[in-house]
């Protein structure tokens, strides 16, 4: 019996996606192809995720190798608030959820001083029993060993839970933690096929 439904952030409840936000701010290709290659897709921008490195390290790292200027990229890193917006649609799912009596948890690759931000923010984390992000545990998904970092701390059973991502790769290391899951490919709206799957898990319940 599924009790506990987990959830990714970026891309599930929150539209993480930097490229089209500067595409319709009117840079041109180029330049987000920079942007993106150079800060967001970088490594040291993983390194943020999986807390092993601090914003200002990351940003001196990045001018390092990059044809961006320092103060260029520390804007670029600034404007992180701007770019995240909450996905309504599916936020409204949470409510949803918790008045069925499931509990909920998220899951997520995020920076540590950017998370921060984003959760006193918006609202929708009072929904939430508990949560895990990357930066906090020194662990990445898919790195399995987050996924059981969430068990171990909240004694999850496995087998009683059913997380969300956007991503097929994470969704597979969930499983191969034992958690059922679903991959929603970053829409906007979740699709009609995951509220048959949550429909039937509530009737279960």
């Amino acid at each position: 019996m599924i009790k506990n439904i987990i959830f990714d952030l970026g891309n599930v409840l929150l539209s993480w996606k930097p490229g089209d936000y500067f595409e319709k701010s009117g840079y041109d290709n180029e330049t987000v192809n920079l942007i993106m290659n150079d800060v967001f897709k970088s490594s040291e921008w993983l390194s943020l995720d999986n807390g092993d490195l601090t914003t200002s390290e990351a940003i001196d790292q990045i001018a390092e190798k990059s044809s961006l200027q320092k103060e260029y990229i520390t804007s670029l890193f600034n404007l992180r608030t701007k770019i995240i917006y909450p996905l309504t649609e599916n936020i409204k799912l949470l409510p949803e959820l918790k008045k069925r009596g499931f509990k909920l948890y998220f899951l997520s690759n995020f920076p540590l001083d950017f998370f921060e931000e984003v959760k006193k923010e918006f609202e929708f984390f009072r929904y939430f029993d508990g949560g895990i992000i990357s930066a906090e545990v020194r662990h990445s998904k898919p790195d399995i060993k987050i996924y059981k970092i969430l068990l171990d701390k909240y004694n999850l059973l496995p087998e009683e839970c059913f997380y969300i991502d956007d991503m097929e790769i994470n969704v597979r290391a969930a499983g191969s933690a034992g958690i059922k899951g679903y991959c929603n490919h970053g829409t906007s709206g979740f699709p009609e096929e995951l509220y048959i799957i949550l429909n039937g898990i509530m009737t279960e319940n």
